[in-house]
């Protein structure tokens, strides 16, 4: 049998985030800021962006050579792509795959999520950043209100879909909203994870100083409503997990900025355009889209997905950690390949 893919730093390949649209009708400040991506900003054209049969297509070759079980799906917010749902059943259909998630600003939920659930989808992640309605509007800069995103996560409970919120923390934003967000959430089922601000593509005017680190996020909640650590679901997450201590629920932190955990990461992003990012903060991508449409066979697009996840050495949250002086490096956007 085919070796599985490792790293040159031993990391396993066994995560595929795909994004399937570069759109998003939300214009948050610390990812698409409203003045860079106005009505004159180029999004990708439809010939240049992947294909849901060139996405299966890839997401079967992955699972093939791979350790990939789970997949998520993100954007942009993909439910802005035409008929996701059709996709989330073509990739449900994939043998191997166990788990579809996506994360999502939740606004469209309460017309998608029955139908979503019922092609495959497992899980949702739900972005809202704050419970103040007039900062809220604020910040997603498309004037839209936070019941809109409560009323989207009450859609996925109903269709049984699991609810995860995240919330990205900006010093000079919504600091003070931690612990109303925690005070929300802390009895409904949803867990709630803060984001410590990264610097994802260079469109956000990211600083270390607008970095509410993850000491301060957990001490300002364990004051209030202690809580206590817990184990990780599995080698890799993302998210420093904890429990309240009164009613056993989970909370996390996701502390990519002061806390790197390159070490364990097993993820390789597709973007909508059909290339293959290594890691969030990558300058660049590698091509497949023109590789699969040159009609070489699988045999060339799998070696192709070998070479760039053998050749992969990313730890770009380590290096920042011992560089913080250094002027930023070019990144790719969030919009075009997601969380």
């Amino acid at each position: 049998m085919e070796t599985k893919l490792k790293d040159k730093l031993g990391r396993p390949l066994r995560d595929l985030r795909i994004s399937v649209t570069d759109r998003c009708n939300f214009r948050c400040r610390y990812c698409m800021p409203p003045e860079i991506f106005d009505k004159n900003f180029k999004f990708l054209p439809k010939p240049e962006v992947l294909s849901f049969e060139e996405i299966t297509h890839l997401t079967k070759l992955f699972v093939k050579m791979s350790d990939i079980k789970k997949l998520r799906i993100t954007g942009g917010e993909p439910l802005m792509r035409q008929n996701l749902v059709r996709l989330i059943d073509m990739l449900n259909s994939i043998d191997g795959i166990e788990d579809i998630a996506m994360t999502t600003n939740g606004s469209l939920l309460p017309k998608y999520a029955e139908d979503l659930k019922a092609a495959g989808l497992q899980r949702v992640t739900v972005s809202l950043d704050c419970l103040d309605d007039e900062k809220f509007r604020y910040i997603n800069g498309r004037n839209v209100g936070v019941q809109k995103i409560l009323d989207g996560i009450e859609a996925a409970q109903k269709a049984g879909l699991g609810v995860k919120m995240n919330m990205v923390v900006k010093r000079g934003m919504n600091e003070e909203d931690i612990l109303p967000m925690a005070r929300y959430f802390k009895d409904t089922g949803v867990i709630l994870r803060y984001i410590e601000f990264m610097d994802v593509g260079n469109s956000n005017g990211w600083k270390l100083d607008n970095v509410v680190s993850k000491k301060e996020i957990f001490s300002m909640i364990n004051e209030e409503m202690p809580i206590e650590p817990i184990d990780a679901n599995y080698t890799g997450e993302v998210a420093t997990r904890y429990r309240y201590k009164d009613n056993g629920n989970e909370i996390g932190i996701i502390s990519s900025v002061t806390d790197a955990f390159c070490s364990s990461c097993s993820r390789i992003r597709l973007s909508a355009d059909g290339k293959l990012v290594t890691c969030l903060f990558a300058s660049g991508g590698h091509d497949i889209r023109d590789v699969l449409r040159s009609g070489v066979g699988d045999d060339a697009v799998m070696k192709t997905i070998r070479n760039v996840w053998e050749g992969r050495d990313d730890q770009y949250s380590v290096e920042r950690l011992k560089h913080t002086d250094k002027g930023q490096i070019r990144k790719i956007e969030m919009s075009h390949i997601g969380g």
